[in-house]
């Protein structure tokens, strides 16, 4: 781990900075666990997006910050950043009518027009991030966000975890104000939940049913999932990940290699955003595999 015990670290200084933001965030918790699930309507066979795998990516940010940076986090960040991890992937377990009323909103004829074929799951993988932010601006009563401020940095940070441009100074400014006084930083916030995001590929992550092999006859799919399976752990220190797999992966060793390379390229992004836009740093420099 990065220097220290780092078990529930934002969750527990979030409660001794701010017991009602705490409080805001163990509700918005509640108000998910269902529909975190609903997922599995449109991905029956697809890595698991539900509380489990936002409680990983809040375990992987608590890794990222560390004891040694958590105190320069204030109430507002902590709070902005568990939201986030919790609504990141809201966007995949929208119902059709949410479907057809947010498609509108986003560049989806774009890409259906492109990829001739494209189920609506396709659509919405592809723009998950998009629709889990619109998502939580329509229902943002329901997680009791305090304000208007406060949800555009939440909806921010929840886009943030993948492909938005973090460099971009309207759409992530570095000290954002709120109401009462706080700044947070947004370009480090979204880069950790990217980056924890990324690196949440073991094997633990993904449903049995993904592991029958025999059952699938997509071969793109039938590879996705031997790598899935393949990883049986991350080991963190203050320099790098790890990814231990399996030894009997080693057959489908170069399909690990695209993985690790594509941890490592946005692991390179993260830092750089860390390093330029923030006060704060990521101190992971590698992605290694071992087999084992």
């Amino acid at each position: 781990m990065n220097g220290g015990n780092t078990d529930f670290l934002l969750e527990k200084r979030l409660l001794v900075l701010s017991p009602d933001l705490h409080r805001r965030v163990t509700d918005t918790e509640f108000a998910l666990q269902h529909i975190l699930d609903r997922f599995r309507i449109l991905f029956p066979e697809y890595t698991d997006h539900t509380q489990l795998h936002c409680m990983t990516v809040i375990d992987f940010c608590n890794v990222l910050i560390g004891p040694e940076q958590i105190g320069m986090m204030n109430a507002d960040e902590i709070y902005i950043l568990l939201s986030a991890c919790y609504l990141h992937d809201s966007g995949m377990g929208i119902r059709m009518k949410e479907y057809e009323e947010f498609k509108d909103m986003l560049p989806c004829d774009r890409y259906i027009g492109s990829h001739p074929g494209a189920a609506v799951a396709d659509v919405v993988r592809e723009f998950h991030h998009e629709f889990s932010g619109l998502f939580i601006r329509k229902y943002s009563d329901l997680f009791d966000i305090p304000s208007k401020e406060h949800l555009f940095a939440i909806v921010q940070t929840s886009r943030g975890h993948r492909r938005t441009d973090l460099f971009d100074d309207n759409e992530y400014p570095p000290e954002y104000e709120l109401p009462g006084g706080n700044t947070v930083c947004l370009p480090y916030l979204s880069a950790l939940i990217r980056l924890a995001d990324e690196i949440d590929v073991v094997a633990s992550r993904n449903p049995i049913l993904l592991y029958d092999i025999e059952s699938l006859t997509d071969e793109i799919q039938i590879i996705e999932n031997m790598k899935v399976k393949a990883v049986r752990s991350l080991i963190t220190n203050r320099d790098e990940f790890i990814m231990v797999a399996s030894a009997e992966a080693e057959d489908i060793k170069p399909e690990l290699l695209k993985v690790r390379d594509k941890m490592q390229k946005t692991l390179d992004y993260c830092r750089q955003v860390a390093d330029e836009r923030s006060p704060y740093q990521i101190t992971q420099k590698r992605v290694e595999i071992e087999f084992t």
